[in-house]
């Protein structure tokens, strides 16, 4: 249960950074998500285009809407915004400023990107109020009252939301003392604090408190951990790199969290009352 210590103190990037390379997309603009994976899916940037397209359908994305997007990575889910969904105002928010960088070069039609966390968008210039925000295979990073505070600032009336988060299964209520320590450190290690994880009845709670309706909470967690753990494993070897121990150890935390059942990776959709 080392490894994400390791990382921290050798690998000199952002701690979110991924080497999508090593997955199997090499594009200026990558994806950077565990993905969506089926029978069919063929390459990462499918699976990962897959997951994309599940949350954007379930807020029924348009053309038309003004669009924020959370925790964008290296900003292909930008581009692919434009280009299949053809919307026409994208902003967004990243926090690494390598990320923000390749977007501001080879995603000029973007109307707005913002190197900052999306925990404090009451602190960015928002001139109008936001139709949909999206936070693909992020927001689980942090607490979910400060995540819909944050959303609530810019979220207009009527607005959409959808997001990736870890809620806790009913399984976990049937474990001692122990065995809730030893997740607790396991969760940590991955950057992921088990007392931000609510089960869904508190998770829909909490998003009603914020005058959310139309809550729509989506178990994921086979084509998404299983899918991932499975998709790493049939790679060729790639030596011994940190970019390769992080991405490993990803996948083999993925795994475990499938094959326990006690912490369920969902997506949700809400729309403001």
């Amino acid at each position: 249960m080392k490894w994400l210590q390791a990382i921290r103190q050798q690998f000199p990037q952002h701690k979110y950074a991924i080497n999508a390379k090593q997955l199997g997309d090499d594009a200026a603009l990558a994806w950077s998500n565990l993905g969506y994976w089926d029978a069919a899916t063929a390459s990462y940037p499918q699976a990962c285009r897959q997951l994309a397209d599940q949350l954007a359908q379930a807020v029924a994305l348009s053309s038309n809407d003004r669009l924020l997007d959370l925790g964008c990575g290296q900003g292909a889910s930008l581009m692919y915004w434009q280009q299949h969904y053809q919307v026409r105002h994208i902003e967004a928010v990243e926090l690494q400023a390598n990320c923000v960088r390749q977007i501001q070069t080879h995603f000029p039609h973007i109307a707005a990107i913002y190197q900052h966390s999306f925990l404090n968008l009451k602190q960015l210039p928002f001139t109008q109020g936001i139709d949909v925000v999206l936070c693909i295979d992020a927001a689980y990073h942090s607490n979910l009252n400060s995540f819909l505070d944050s959303i609530s600032s810019v979220l207009n009336s009527k607005g959409r939301l959808g997001f990736h988060d870890l809620i806790l299964s009913e399984k976990w209520h049937t474990l001692n003392a122990l065995q809730k320590q030893k997740y607790q450190w396991l969760l940590k290690l991955a950057d992921v604090k088990l007392d931000n994880l609510l089960t869904a009845a508190a998770c829909k709670q909490t998003l009603e408190m914020y005058g959310f309706s139309e809550i729509d909470i989506r178990d994921l967690s086979e084509p998404v951990l299983h899918g991932f753990s499975q998709y790493f494993q049939q790679l060729p070897k790639q030596g011994i790199g940190l970019d390769t121990f992080k991405i490993r150890m990803t996948a083999k935390l993925c795994q475990q969290l499938y094959l326990d059942g006690l912490v369920n990776y969902v997506q949700i959709s809400a729309k403001k009352s």
